[in-house]
């Protein structure tokens, strides 16, 4: 058996339960995953913060104004 701890065979029962009802929760609850400024699906909402806040960060990349 390996020692990986992302494997859930190789974690107590107690951690593996407490994984699997946080993502339960999430299934019956979508509204409760979406970071702010986010939809459900991953993009960004119209006119969010978020959105202006990423498009700024991209700009600084794109000409070479902030380091990786």
């Amino acid at each position: 058996m390996s020692d990986n701890p992302g494997n859930f065979a190789n974690r107590p029962t107690e951690d593996v339960k407490q994984a699997a009802a946080k993502g339960g929760h999430i299934a019956h609850h979508p509204e409760d995953s979406a970071p702010t400024g986010r939809n459900l699906d991953g993009t960004f909402m119209k006119g969010s913060h978020a959105a202006k806040d990423a498009g700024h960060i991209g700009g600084l990349h794109a000409h070479g104004e902030l380091a990786s």
